[in-house]
């Protein structure tokens, strides 16, 4: 009795070819396509980067060009009921200078006339 047994197994067979050249050459072409990518990435990153840069310098500009707040104007205290003091005049000719809407040279010119000489 002898029993009949399945296919005997083969070896491995070797692929025709050169497998090992096969495989260098898709692994290069990989580790290429990633290097790419990875570069192109890298890229973008940059210019994004300096895109957000000049975005807020040019913020940074307008915000130093831009005129300052103007304030409130101050509250007006009631008049007195006779011509105001010669040191109420000056103390607002001061105040026009201090504002910018007076040059000290005006406001020389204007103490002048008011102290008479």
């Amino acid at each position: 009795m002898f029993m009949r047994r399945g296919p005997a197994i083969r070896p491995a067979v070797r692929p025709a070819g050169r497998p090992l050249l096969r495989g260098a050459l898709v692994g290069g072409t990989a580790y290429a396509a990633g290097r790419s990518a990875a570069r192109k990435q890298q890229n973008e990153y940059e210019q994004n980067q300096q895109l957000m840069d000049q975005q807020q310098q040019i913020a940074d500009l307008q915000a130093q060009q831009a005129p300052p707040a103007q304030q409130a104007p101050p509250a007006q205290q009631p008049a007195p009921t006779g011509a105001p003091s010669l040191a109420d005049q000056l103390a607002q000719l001061g105040q026009l200078v201090q504002q910018g809407l007076m040059t000290p040279e005006e406001f020389a010119a204007a103490k002048a006339k008011l102290l008479g000489t």
